[in-house]
Parts: C-alpha cells; sequence; structure tokens
C-alpha cells in the first residue's frame, strides 16, 4: 500500500472515530430523563401530616423509563436522600428490588449538579412534597424551563403540576399559559382530610394551574379522570393509575 493510501485511510478512520464519539455523546445525553422528588417529610403543622414523595407516581413511571432504555437520574431542591410513602407492591417494589430505584432516588442530585442539557425529558411525580419545595425553587423551576425550551418534554401526575405551575419561560409567559393540564383537582383536595381539605398547603393545585393561565381540567371535564392529556410537550394525568402511561407518552413524543 503506498504512502498516500494509507494516510488517507487513517484519516478517513479518525474522522469516522471522532464522529462516532461525538454521535455516541450525543446519544447518551439524548437518553436521559430526569426525575424531580422532594425533601419534604411533613406539612410543617403540629401534627405533622404527611407530605413526602408518592412511590405509586414516581417509581412506575421510573421502570417505565428504564425498561425502555433510558438512563434516570433524580434531583432534589437539597440534594441526596428523599422518602416516600405507600406501601411498595406490584411495580414499586420490581423497580426497588431489580432497577435500583431507591439507590438512585437517594442520591439525587442537587440543583447546582444539574445540566439541563443533558436531559430530554423531566417528569415530576405526586405526594405533597413537591409542592412544598419544588414550586417555589427557582433552581428547580429554571431546569424545567431550561429544558422544556431545548425542545425537552415536561410530565406530571397528580400534583406533581403543581411542581411546574409556576415556571415562567425567557419570554416571560408561564409554561402552562394556555396548555390543558389535568393536575389534582380541587374537589378531590377538598373532600379529602390528608391535607385538612387543602388549608395546609401552599396553594391547591388547579386553582395555581388557571391562575397562571392554563386550561386547567378536573373531573366534571375530562370523560375519564385517569385520562392521559398531552399538550405542546406537556404530558399530564390528575391521578396515580396512569402515572406510568404518562412517562410511556413522553416516550412516544420522543421519538
Amino acid at each position: 500500500m503506498s504512502t498516500l493510501k494509507y494516510m488517507y485511510l487513517v484519516v478517513c478512520l479518525l474522522v469516522f472515530s471522532s464522529h462516532n464519539v461525538t454521535a455516541n455523546t450525543r446519544d447518551v445525553a439524548q437518553k436521559k430523563v430526569l426525575i424531580l422528588v422532594s425533601n419534604t417529610i411533613d406539612m410543617g403543622d403540629e401534627e405533622k401530616h404527611d407530605a413526602r414523595n408518592n412511590l405509586w407516581e414516581v417509581a412506575p413511571p421510573f421502570h417505565i423509563f428504564t425498561s425502555h432504555g433510558f438512563e434516570v437520574d433524580f434531583a432534589s431542591p437539597k440534594g441526596n436522600e428523599v422518602e416516600f410513602m405507600m406501601d411498595p407492591i406490584g411495580i414499586s417494589r420490581y423497580a426497588i428490588k431489580h432497577e435500583g430505584f431507591l439507590v438512585k432516588a437517594n442520591a439525587s442530585k442537587s440543583p447546582k449538579e444539574v445540566n439541563p442539557d443533558d436531559y430530554w425529558g423531566v417528569f415530576i411525580g405526586g405526594g405533597y412534597g413537591p409542592l412544598f419545595d419544588i414550586a417555589s425553587n427557582p433552581k428547580m423551576l429554571a431546569i424545567i424551563a431550561s429544558i422544556y425550551q431545548a425542545g425537552g418534554i415536561v410530565g406530571s401526575s397528580g400534583h406533581g403540576a403543581g411542581a411546574f405551575a409556576n415556571v415562567k419561560l425567557d419570554n416571560g409567559e408561564f409554561l402552562v399559559k394556555g396548555r390543558r393540564i389535568a393536575g389534582f383537582p380541587n374537589s378531590t383536595e377538598q373532600s379529602k382530610k390528608w391535607a385538612k381539605q387543602g388549608t395546609l398547603l401552599p396553594f391547591l393545585v388547579e386553582n395555581q394551574l388557571k391562575r397562571n393561565g392554563a386550561i386547567a381540567l378536573n373531573k366534571s371535564t375530562l370523560k375519564d379522570k385517569n385520562a392521559v392529556v398531552v399538550d405542546q410537550g406537556i404530558v399530564s394525568t390528575m391521578f396515580l393509575p396512569s402515572a406510568a402511561l404518562v412517562a410511556k407518552e413522553m416516550i412516544e413524543l420522543h421519538k
């Protein structure tokens, strides 16, 4: 083989290798999903009503993302350990035992450790915790805005919609303005004792969504209370039975 041909092959190999490294790096970034979780344990009242994160609204979506080949990171306002309510049954138990759910959740990143460019999607589950420390945390809200504005997808279940109700985009508008969003409804909140009919909460999810311009859907406007609603890159559902379906819809939008 002539020296010229040999040099040409070497150059081609280097270019091909460089392209593959760049492509592979990009693919890794595109395959990551961020789940936001709360560090709050109780609602701050004397009786210490439970806040935390709802296991059944976080573990099933985690399982869906993982089983479809996506890497998942967790982030919380303070980072590190987080707590969950609800017993580990079904898919939640499987995610804990076989997919390292709790290990990853308890190694949650702090906001300063998160690079929004690494993620194609961000999901927030329920439990009351996110209303207390994610919904009012500027750094957490900025992460959601950054992922969305880069073409990413935002997903939620239950009270999770309240966590991004206050997100503002670079144009000054609220993320939820004009969007159809299914979040935990007033009618259910005000009929349950979990947060003293909602009186212990910083706000009611449905009210806050409407306040910031969303078309907040509830049991009277949705034929199926467990429906998954998709609107301009935001995927949401009112209650926990469809949390896993939100994750699947997010994946479909990402394809």
